[in-house]
């Protein structure tokens, strides 16, 4: 992370250092994911052999000789597996709301972000910055209101007020369905409207969508999300819905995904799994058509 990363009002004074790796910690609420795949295997190879070129970003945890990193937790997390014991280090005194904004713009540049990523790093942003907005020491025109936050947070990424709304709302869905909406099985929208199920309804919705083989249109997710407000969307009800036939369902083939995971590396979501079935028979065809071709031209 670059230094113009670090927004607050007055640029703050940084302090190189080398730390122990043990004396570093996560962000507490750090919504983005640090994985095992084959990208990290990479990183812990580079580190292995060049070190860590970047710095981590970090800040001191009060009344502790122990630091939150701000800006490098895949680096620690490489760093770690690579036996380092000592790792370098920009020290920035930021408070924890000041480390917070840090935390989410400094990562929400990534290439790939999950929906639940962006919606928990929405959500931690627009907390800190009304935090910050209720401070005594700031003038009314500088406290942020709920509307203004979410338009500022859009705006680096491009997004609407609503749209940022609309990720947040992913922060109410159980870890289950929301799996689910980062392995691209359930769409955003229909997502935004179950989210105002309650934590039990979901789970009820879980198992009739497994018992369909289906997943909600976003239709029937506003159907469902309207009964819920109406305090009348009953289990059997969640269970009808999720038994109706869709207008554009087609025959398919399933498999179960127990018997597809010995072929795939344990951290492949149900969408990789997929796109790499319909890849390798795509291959698999174009082998096909060029035999016959062979076959042909003797």
């Amino acid at each position: 992370m670059t230094n113009s990363k670090i927004k607050t009002n007055t640029p703050p004074k940084k302090k190189a250092a080398n730390i122990q790796a043990d004396k570093l910690h996560i962000f507490e609420g750090h919504p983005f994911k640090v994985l095992d795949d084959e990208d990290m295997g990479s990183l812990i190879e580079s580190i292995r052999q060049q070190g860590i070129i970047s710095p981590l970003i970090v800040r001191a945890i009060e009344s502790t000789d122990e630091y939150e990193v701000i800006s490098g937790h895949r680096r620690l997390h490489a760093a770690v597996k690579a036996g380092l014991s000592e790792v370098p280090v920009l020290i920035y005194p930021l408070d924890r709301n000041e480390a917070m904004i840090a935390v989410v713009d400094s990562n929400l540049h990534r290439e790939r972000l999950l929906p639940s990523e962006k919606a928990f790093a929405y959500k931690m942003k627009m907390d800190a910055m009304k935090a910050q907005g209720r401070r005594t020491d700031l003038t009314l025109s500088q406290a942020a209101t709920k509307s203004d936050t979410a338009a500022e947070i859009g705006k680096s990424q491009n997004e609407s007020r609503d749209q940022v709304f609309r990720y947040i709302r992913l922060t109410y869905l159980i870890p289950e369905l929301l799996d689910k909406v980062d392995e691209g099985i359930v769409a955003l929208s229909p997502a935004v409207e179950l989210s105002y199920l309650s934590k039990e309804q979901q789970k009820i919705l879980l198992d009739a969508m497994s018992l369909n083989d289906c997943t909600p249109s976003h239709a029937q997710s506003i159907r469902m999300k309207k009964q819920a407000q109406q305090n009348t969307l009953s289990s059997d009800g969640i269970y009808e819905i999720m038994s109706e036939e869709k207008g554009n369902q087609t025959e398919r083939i399933s498999f179960k995904v127990q018997d597809l995971k010995g072929f795939f590396p344990k951290n492949f979501t149900q969408k990789q799994m997929t796109d790499t079935i319909l890849k390798l028979l795509y291959e698999y065809n174009r082998k096909l058509e060029r035999s016959r071709r062979s076959r042909e031209e003797r």
